[in-house]
């Protein structure tokens, strides 16, 4: 009898474990986490002149971080169900903390009261779209593929206006930036919360989750970055 109360007791843990709000939540903790450690390093490194000058001086640092960054997303994205959740976590803060390399590069050229401010603008626009994600019961699936297309339209026109210069064109592309990561925002939310509800395994759902994190988190970061470019204030 003793055995099978322990076995119950376990049981319910581990249903408890696998409950959709306590994932949910992590998806949220995990994101909230990452965005602390990018902060953090951010802010060390625009403090420290001498990592900022062997970054800005050398090529290679500079786009071996890049390229790391693009590799880790990817990675994470395309594999993490094959990954140990304790590989796909630590990949997790090591990309935080490369994305925090470069935004040390934002609090030098932003005023910090304009950081908060965006920040706090910010954070109240992804609230409340992942919010609506959350509780609509229309299917967004279809927006998210239409703002995935303009995504990638995106990204071939900000390269092309690198060599343009076209202050027309940065306009548009700013405007354009925001709305898209407001849309992917409520569609992501709505994708993570599909996925938990349907996974029933333990390790994969907590994968899921972080994977959900690690989308939140890129939504999070750049429409930050996006706003930044019409709430910011450039240091004189």
């Amino acid at each position: 009898m003793e055995n099978n109360f322990y076995n119950q007791v376990e049981e319910r843990a581990q249903s408890s474990a696998l409950s959709f709000p306590a994932l949910m939540s992590k998806v949220y903790l995990w994101m909230t986490l990452a965005l602390v450690v990018t902060g953090m390093t951010a802010y060390y490194v625009a403090s420290s002149p001498a990592i900022l000058y062997a970054i800005v001086s050398n090529q290679i640092a500079f786009w071996g971080l890049f390229i790391g960054e693009l590799v880790l997303v990817f990675v994470l994205s395309s594999r993490i169900m094959s990954l140990s959740f304790v590989t796909a976590s630590l990949m997790f803060v090591i990309y935080s903390i490369m994305n925090g390399v470069f935004f040390s590069f934002i609090l030098l050229a932003y005023t910090e009261q304009s950081i908060a401010t965006t920040f706090l603008i910010t954070a109240g626009t992804f609230g409340a779209m992942s919010l609506f994600g959350f509780v609509t019961k229309r299917d967004l699936s279809t927006m998210g593929r239409i703002l995935f297309m303009l995504l990638i339209g995106l990204l071939i026109a900000t390269v092309v206006n690198i060599f343009m210069k076209a202050e027309g064109l940065t306009l548009i592309l700013n405007y354009a930036g925001v709305v898209i990561f407001v849309g992917l925002t409520a569609y992501d939310t709505q994708s993570i919360k599909q996925m938990l509800q349907e996974h029933g395994d333990k390790e994969g759902a907590e994968k899921i989750a972080l994977l959900g994190s690690l989308s939140l988190y890129l939504d999070f970061i750049n429409l930050f970055i996006y706003l930044l470019r019409f709430f910011g204030e450039s240091r004189k």
